[in-house]
């Protein structure tokens, strides 16, 4: 007789398919390594095929092994689905939200949308998960994550994003730089001069350049900071220039240090902040309303 996988087995499948080891792959469960083993030995006897090949080398997923997570991947998500449709059923606001943000918005704006939120719905639940664009796409879509906060565009496939206000992009030089004085700057003037970028992962490098028109390859890049915070740092001791979008501005990261900031000439120069969720979750006006809230703080 054959047994149906269960959810769980399922998800110790995609895990291990996610972290490549075992071990890690049983810490991301919360289970020991003993438990989760025996869950996937407990998947391939029940399907009657071997999954994922184990040896000292680590883990190799075989062709059928990566069909089975693919299908899991699915079954999974619409499970989580199937949650949140009996949660939509619920009052709006008055469930829990697993909301994932980018580390460069999370610092500067989440402290007032979430006393905001608090104090429209104060049953309502925000759990909060930090990270770079990629990583929280990938865990929106595999139902871990409800909803993004981030920078847009970003590509992903079966989303609905909806756009929340405009972040201008500001010019950040040491107060002793020839730019200093500048009621404003553009492009041209900024071509010449080691700028400072966030480094590979961080959408605010590449949206910055795609804003201004340009290419990294084209510039003088000395450094790459981990951190805007980093990246000003750097700044107030003159080893370059960066972007800082206006929401870090207006959060003080630069009060107190030697830093000037100058808006560009150019009013387009910006980013947008908007929210991502999945296409088919049945919790979209609930998040609409999440953004109109947002938006209203932020314009």
């Amino acid at each position: 007789m054959t047994h149906l996988p269960t959810l769980k087995q399922l998800k110790y499948l995609i895990s291990v398919v996610e972290h490549k080891h075992f071990g890690h792959a049983a810490r991301a469960c919360h289970v020991s390594q003993s438990t989760l083993s025996a869950g996937i030995a407990e998947l391939e006897h029940n399907l009657g095929v071997i999954l994922i090949e184990r040896d000292q080398k680590g883990v190799k997923l075989l062709p059928i092994g990566e069909e089975i997570s693919r299908r899991a991947q699915d079954i999974v998500t619409a499970s989580q689905d199937l949650v949140e449709s009996a949660f939509a059923a619920q009052e709006p606001f008055t469930t829990e939200l697993k909301l994932g943000v980018i580390p460069t918005v999370a610092p500067f704006i989440l402290p007032p949308i979430l006393d905001k939120v608090r104090t429209l719905h104060p049953d309502y639940k925000i759990y909060i998960r930090e990270e770079m664009s990629q990583p929280l796409t990938d865990a929106l879509l595999n139902g871990q994550l409800d909803l993004l906060l981030l920078a847009l565009p970003f590509p992903a496939e079966n989303v609905h994003t909806m756009h929340l206000f405009d972040d201008d992009f500001f010019l950040a030089v040491h107060q002793q730089h020839r730019l200093s004085g500048y009621l404003q700057v553009t492009i041209p003037e900024v071509m010449n001069e080691d700028l400072l970028l966030l480094e590979d992962g961080h959408c605010i490098r590449d949206h910055a350049l795609d804003a201004c028109v340009l290419n990294s390859d084209e510039l003088s890049v000395p450094y790459q900071a981990t951190s805007l915070n980093t990246a000003i740092q750097m700044v107030a001791n003159k080893m370059g220039i960066t972007f800082l979008p206006q929401m870090a501005i207006a959060a003080n990261l630069a009060h107190g240090l030697a830093v000037n900031t100058i808006p560009f000439k150019d009013k387009r120069i910006s980013r947008s902040i908007g929210l991502m969720w999945r296409q088919n979750t049945p919790r979209a006006q609930e998040f609409r309303a999440l953004g109109e809230i947002i938006a209203s703080i932020m314009n």
